[in-house]
């Protein structure tokens, strides 16, 4: 007769903790979907930093966790703004450091991240329906490097960010990098440069 309890067992030598994998996305052409190319933060955890955090704790962050954007959040679930690895190692924060006459470290998340007012956005009906050339000739027209993907699931229905687009991940699944200077207008033309490649 059981008393209700689960049975258990002991571990042996050989057992493994299970780590978090985000989808190994593969190769795509610019007619796949372009949820190939997304990012899901329904799936795949966010990283957070807050803004008050100093950018060489951010960086730490960014290699420990193996990421490249950090969401800046100093009131969860509400998001101030995005962190890349691209915003600290760029030339904002020693211009910061020139302006303010303070040292490096002084410097925070907040001081370089990117706003989310200035941030584009697509909506993730949008997102379901459209190839990645669509996203590809989206990224070269906003001239950014993420895309943030947005529904409006929460009770109030204010958008929430589903997820984002990279420039840098959609490169590394097409195989090449996509077109910086070159504004390409139309999908054709966006054909054309791309195919040079």
């Amino acid at each position: 007769m059981s008393d209700g309890s689960l049975p258990t067992f002991r571990f042996p030598a050989s057992t493994h903790i299970v780590q978090v994998q985000p989808p190994q996305h593969g190769p795509v052409t610019l007619g796949s979907p372009a949820l190939e190319v997304f990012t899901d933060l329904a799936q795949i955890r966010a990283a957070t930093v807050q803004p008050q955090t100093g950018l060489g704790q951010a960086e730490l962050k960014m290699i420990y966790q193996g990421v490249r954007l950090l969401f800046v959040v100093s009131d969860m679930p509400s998001v101030d703004g995005i962190l890349t690895a691209a915003d600290i190692a760029g030339d904002r924060p020693m211009r910061l450091v020139h302006q303010r006459q303070v040292k490096y470290q002084e410097l925070t998340a907040a001081d370089v991240m990117t706003p989310l007012a200035d941030i584009d956005a697509i909506t993730f009906a949008s997102l379901q329906r459209a190839t990645v050339e669509q996203v590809v000739a989206t990224l070269i027209q906003r001239g950014r490097p993420h895309l943030l993907v947005v529904d409006s699931e929460t009770a109030d229905g204010s958008p929430r960010i589903r997820g984002l687009i990279s420039q840098t991940q959609v490169e590394r699944q097409l195989g090449h990098p996509l077109p910086v200077t070159s504004m390409a207008q139309t999908f054709s033309e966006l054909e054309q440069v791309l195919a040079g490649h």
